[in-house]
């Protein structure tokens, strides 16, 4: 008999209160029964396994028996919630085999273009939380040096199908989408209601922030839940032809929130990456038309009209090869949009807007209603051309305001804490003068 075929000693699980972000973190007793310690230290990551259930962890040791005692296992919190195993349960924890699919992911370092179902590995390996952060980095940056446009179509599936693939039963199922970079740039939660009250079918999934103080579900958060199920979802969708969710909660494309946290520290942000981020969730979503945001400023993501030109042409290269009718426009991303930077005030800015309140920011409103007019659009029974009026006609007469609340109570009440912070400074400009400049990038960093 080999040492490999002897049964291995099992400890039994304990919930150790420790928010290890996305990383799936245990954490062994140097004591431990289960192996000798020495064992484990030329390994980064050790394999749990119970009743045909397995994990991939990083592991820890620890000398503190009040932490784990030697005949023990501590389980991270995220860790523990995706084992879904009870404390005192017995498992079995050996050295891991890397996942296969890292060796295309240092070939990919190396230079060579990976093919479908090598990306496809790579793909299920992230979203089964199989890869380190530092795994996931590498393959981060090794795609960030180039990328083919087979292997950008190749990722955009395998995002896609990672996941939750919802289907609607409307003909017409409408998406719109900023790829960012602009504080305060809360259009979206503007143009779902007025697309909404008229008719059409919504369902707005937004990430958190990459690159701004906030993103489409930060501030959205502020008035109602995101953190909706698919379920849940879909009952929003029926009552309120719209929603404004986290598309984390729902499944869509779950390595695409895996890459996003790791992008963020690494401020890799590259046009592949961004239009198969963007384009799986949306086939994610089974979104049938798609308008897209790119600002254009000497701040923004995007500096020229060459670049805007590009990825433009990037967005409508994956939406064709996916039967996904994508219309792109290029706006001004030179100022902030509104009044306010964050969460809280963007969100009062948005209320504003859709109150038809006098002093709400004059920006936000009409790029709203531009982008609103475009989507509009997508309905066969509208007149061409008449896109604008009616979504004017929509935000003015209330009836966006109305249904924004009606997807609030749908959605239910939020649980983030949406109090302003008190300390404040006003800055004030050292002698009379004209504004020549905003730095959006400067103030996204500052936020």
């Amino acid at each position: 008999m080999t040492d490999a075929s002897l049964p291995r000693p099992q400890l039994k699980i304990r919930r150790v209160h420790l928010d290890t972000g996305r990383e799936n973190v245990a954490v062994i007793s140097r004591r431990t029964k289960a192996l000798r310690p020495e064992v484990f230290r030329g390994f980064s990551r050790v394999e749990l396994r119970r009743d045909g259930r397995t994990m991939l962890a990083t592991l820890l040791i620890t000398d503190d028996d009040s932490l784990v005692g030697p005949d023990e296992l501590g389980l991270a919190e995220p860790a523990f919630r995706r084992f879904a195993e009870p404390v005192g349960g017995l498992v079995t924890i050996t050295p891991a085999n890397p996942p296969e699919s890292l060796d295309a992911v240092r070939s990919k370092i190396q230079g060579r273009t990976l093919s479908a179902p090598e990306i496809g590995a790579i793909i299920d390996d992230l979203a089964h939380y199989r890869y380190s952060d530092m795994e996931t980095a590498a393959f981060l940056v090794s795609s960030a040096s180039f990328m083919t446009s087979g292997e950008l179509l190749a990722l955009t599936e395998a995002m896609a199908n990672a996941g939750t693939r919802i289907r609607w039963d409307a003909p017409v199922v409408v998406d719109k989408h900023c790829i960012g970079g602009i504080p305060g740039n809360r259009t979206s939660m503007i143009v779902v209601p007025i697309l909404a009250a008229h008719g059409l079918t919504i369902p707005k999934t937004s990430s958190r922030a990459i690159t701004s103080p906030a993103g489409t579900a930060d501030t959205m958060e502020v008035l109602a839940r995101v953190d909706l199920g698919v379920d849940e979802m879909k009952e929003v969708v029926t009552a309120c032809h719209g929603c404004l969710v986290w598309g984390g909660h729902v499944n869509l494309s779950p390595a695409d929130d895996i890459l996003i946290s790791v992008e963020r520290p690494l401020g890799i942000d590259t046009r592949e990456q961004m239009v198969a981020s963007i384009m799986s969730k949306k086939l994610a979503a089974g979104s049938t038309h798609l308008l897209v945001d790119l600002p254009v400023g000497p701040a923004a993501k995007l500096t020229t009209a060459n670049e805007a030109m590009r990825l433009r042409k990037l967005f409508e290269f994956v939406g064709g090869h996916f039967g996904i009718s994508v219309e792109v426009v290029t706006t001004d991303g030179r100022q902030p949009i509104g009044n306010g930077i964050g969460p809280v005030l963007e969100a009062q800015d948005v209320m504003a807007v859709l109150a038809n309140d006098p002093s709400a920011p004059r920006d936000l409103r009409e790029k709203s209603l531009r982008l609103a007019a475009h989507l509009l659009e997508c309905d066969p029974g509208l007149r061409g051309g008449a896109g604008y009026q009616r979504a004017r006609e929509l935000l003015e007469s209330g009836a966006a305001l109305k249904q924004m609340q009606k997807i609030i109570d749908a959605q239910g009440p939020s649980l983030c804490r949406t109090d302003l912070g008190t300390l404040t400074a006003d800055v004030l400009a050292s002698g009379d003068g004209v504004v020549e400049a905003i730095d959006c990038l400067r103030l996204n960093r500052l936020a």
